[in-house]
């Protein structure tokens, strides 16, 4: 395995991407397709990026029920 692959197999297995991904990347990097692979590595990029955002989105709503929470209380004392 060669430097630049082994960057990237352990860079997308840190990231968590299945193992389908991590092989299409390296097929990219093996066939000298180096604006493909970055192109699908931004792909990859975005959708992290997605998963981010909906989780800030449940983490705000969490956020939200305890703070309604914690006035209620405090108004019931």
């Amino acid at each position: 395995m060669g430097k630049q692959q082994e960057i990237i197999r352990t860079g997308l297995e840190d990231a968590g991407c299945a193992p389908g991904v991590i092989e299409k990347a390296e097929r990219l990097l093996a066939a000298g397709q180096t604006q493909e692979l970055i192109r699908f590595l931004r792909l990859c990029r975005c959708d992290l990026m997605e998963d981010l955002h909906k989780s800030q989105k449940r983490v705000d709503c969490m956020d939200y029920l305890l703070r309604q929470t914690e006035k209620q209380l405090l108004k019931n004392k």
